[in-house]
């Protein structure tokens, strides 16, 4: 049998590693490698009439449509997408080709010298009151889904009180510490793509697909990767190709690494939203039914719009059992840069938006929001948006006791308000969310399929075989431990490399807060199955495929059943101070307990909790990103603001747990629960600051300075 164990990349200079020991796409140097940049288009929506290149000197190229062999789409959930535009660019920032050479500041000054002539479309720039031509024949969006349960009418019937909002969110750059970039290299008609991403196999299919080869000839190595948080998901792919192209018409490696400002203009971002619910309410305080109409801004392409929308969508009605709803969810082509992928993946603004409803509901009713929430919450054996039945038992009145004691929530309620008459504007809000593990309903068994392999060498080493990615967020550690302790070796005996496509098999993307709680128990049933199999100083190998357990029920055509086979659930506080001039805040604590199941490794939950929360508070207050005639106003890193250590204070945070029994060791999904309900207790706590109702993010001082005086709402 082979030696399982992973080697390094040959050519990669060490000497020339920009810092630490990690080998970045910016450190490796291949043998003769080029680099290359993109002329992005310049224009929101228009016909490209001609496009006038400088002379190249030797040894620069051109790389365009015209260079791709086979499709010249991204391969994904619908292959709309170019890998360099042809007759008609949809968006600012749109590739239209690849200058290629071997000098970067030879390459910045031709790109400078290209004149490209454009005849202008009218564009699409907001989701609402569209009256520009559809950019895609006659559908003004990607995906439009609709899904009931229960009966509406008779919820309206039953109504004694009826409340309506709107609620709208914005983007959200991902803002990992790496850029985006890849590398290709064509040798003896194989090309290898290493790469800053988080699904190999998404990028390998997508790469097979614009060279027409077969896939025994397009390799995907992982590089080290400096963050991710959905961004590199799958924009890697585009990237990929573009390279792959270049790499084939040029005869040597190509690198192709965005600059920041580049990387946060033309990438991908979150979906805004915007968000109407309107809720039934019966005498006794009960909510009978809810309406809800979800748009999403998706952008001038599909991506992942549809997937990201069926999320928002199952978290329409919150954490709270509301037997009648009626929800219909559009993404929208607009002429703008195309949304992605993001931590929470839709459920953040569908959160925010049932999580202020029921605030400002209640106050509307007359009733404390706090305990209308706690009646009307779900709990074991209750049926979820989709009429999937909940299982496991559901520790929200527990954890939102711990919360209250551990953040002195019902006391500053008190105190806050008596000094709100001497004009201190103080605030704490309180929100309650899940989220929901893995691919949507049986998308594990029927199109992901993952597959995991364990190898064991003639010195006893074992290797973990997997597509899942370390990205910062420890499935290294994990997933090596995992091993060790099904097997009861020492970790150190236990090999986990950077997936590579040639050695792995398909285990499916790191995505969906599926890697630990999916890919984690397959890794845990192989470990069984190796040791086993165990002979010391003998090799051997085992194979593990996921099967949906028995019991759960799902219909796609209809959004029913059981959307996951299990969720975590989180609550935060959150107290904030405000400027009483400004009106800009400082958040005066944090205090969460979340319900991840039995954690894996306590340090890495401390670190993916604290993460996650900045990242959301971030999104809450100061992350701010308008697009204007098709052009991010924030488009630089000294433009878009994010937290840093000197903005959060110490966040408390504690564990309850309710272990899954189909995860390994009972654990449940963690890194995107993390973010999704910092957002909304931020919130809160300013709307309790001001006595006002906030229905926007980010909430910004300058637009609470307008509205704060006659209380008519943000």
């Amino acid at each position: 049998m082979r030696d399982s164990i992973s080697k390094p990349i040959t050519r990669v200079d060490a000497a020339d590693k920009l810092s630490g020991a990690a080998c970045y796409i910016g450190d490796m140097r291949l043998e003769d490698m080029l680099y290359a940049k993109t002329l992005r288009a310049a224009e929101p929506r228009a016909k490209l009439i001609s496009i006038e290149y400088p002379e190249l000197p030797e040894g620069y190229f051109v790389v365009d449509k015209r260079d791709v062999p086979g499709e010249n789409r991204v391969k994904m959930l619908i292959d709309d997408q170019p890998f360099f535009a042809e007759e008609v660019v949809n968006y600012i920032g749109e590739p239209i080709a690849l200058i290629v050479g071997k000098d970067k500041e030879v390459i910045n000054k031709l790109l400078e010298d290209i004149k490209v002539e454009y005849e202008r479309l009218q564009p699409i720039l907001c989701i609402d009151n569209i009256t520009a031509p559809p950019i895609y024949g006659e559908n003004d969006s990607f995906a439009d889904y609709s899904l009931n349960k229960g009966d509406l009418q008779k919820a309206r019937a039953g109504a004694a009180y009826v409340y309506e909002g709107i609620y709208e969110t914005g983007y959200q750059e991902q803002f990992y510490m790496e850029p985006q970039g890849v590398i290709a290299e064509f040798k003896e008609g194989k090309v290898s793509i290493y790469g800053s991403i988080q699904c190999p196999y998404y990028v390998k299919n997508a790469v097979v697909s614009c060279l027409g080869s077969a896939p025994e000839d397009v390799r995907i190595v992982q590089a080290a990767t400096g963050g991710a948080f959905g961004g590199k998901e799958d924009y890697p792919s585009l990237l990929a190709g573009q390279a792959a192209c270049a790499a084939i018409k040029a005869g040597k490696p190509v690198c192709l690494l965005l600059d920041r400002n580049e990387d946060l203009e033309a990438t991908t971002k979150r979906h805004p939203a915007k968000i109407t619910l309107k809720s039934y309410i019966d005498e006794s305080c009960r909510i009978l039914g809810l309406e809800a109409d979800i748009a999403l801004d998706a952008g001038a392409y599909a991506g992942i719009s549809g997937v990201v929308l069926q999320r928002a969508m199952f978290a329409a009605a919150g954490v709270y059992n509301i037997e009648n709803l009626s929800i219909r969810g559009k993404a929208i082509a607009t002429n703008k840069a195309v949304s992605g992928a993001f931590r929470g993946f839709g459920s953040p603004q569908a959160f925010f938006a049932i999580e202020m409803h029921m605030e400002h509901a209640a106050k509307a009713i007359g009733i404390d929001p706090l305990q209308y929430k706690l009646s009307n919450l779900v709990k074991q054996g209750d049926r979820s948006t989709t009429n999937g039945i909940l299982r496991d038992k559901i520790l929200l009145p527990e954890m939102v006791d711990r919360v209250l004691e551990m953040s002195g929530f019902t006391e500053k309620r008190k105190s806050f308000k008596t000094e709100r008459a001497v004009g201190a504007l103080k605030g704490i809000g309180l929100s309650m969310f899940f989220h929901g593990c893995g691919f949507t309903g049986n998308g594990e068994q029927d199109h992901i399929k993952a597959k995991v392999r364990l190898t064991k060498d003639i010195h006893d080493r074992v290797e973990i075989l997997i597509a899942n990615v370390e990205m910062g967020q420890g499935v290294q550690t994990t997933m090596r431990k995992i091993a060790a302790a099904a097997m009861e070796l020492p970790i150190d005996s236990i090999i986990f490399a950077n997936p590579d496509t040639d050695r792995v098999p398909d285990s499916g993307p790191t995505v969906a807060s599926r890697t630990t709680v999916i890919v984690g128990k397959l890794v845990y049933d192989a470990a069984l199955k190796l040791k086993e199999k165990w002979q010391a100083g003998a090799a051997s190998e085992v194979e593990e495929q996921y099967k949906y357990p028995q019991g759960f029920e799902w219909d796609n055509d209809s959004f029913s059943g059981d959307a996951y086979t299990n969720y975590s659930w989180g609550v935060n506080a959150v107290e904030v101070e405000l400027d009483p001039i400004t009106y800009e805040s400082t958040i005066k604590g944090v205090w969460t307990v979340f319900d991840i199941g039995n954690p894996i490794d306590d340090r890495l939950v401390r670190g993916q909790i604290d993460g996650g929360i900045v990242q959301g508070l971030g999104y809450a207050s100061m992350e701010v990103m308008e697009n204007l005639q098709g052009r991010f106003r924030q488009r630089t890193s000294t433009d878009y603001i994010i937290p840093t250590a000197m903005d959060i204070p110490e966040i408390k945070s504690e564990l309850m747990c309710e272990p899954f029994k189909y995860g390994p060791y009972g654990a449940k999904g963690l890194g995107e629960l993390t973010l999704v309900g910092a957002p909304i207790a931020y919130a809160l706590a300013v709307e309790n600051a001001l006595s006002i109702n906030i229905d926007t993010l980010p909430v910004r001082p300058e637009h609470l300075m307008e509205v704060a005086a006659d209380g008519n709402g943000y």
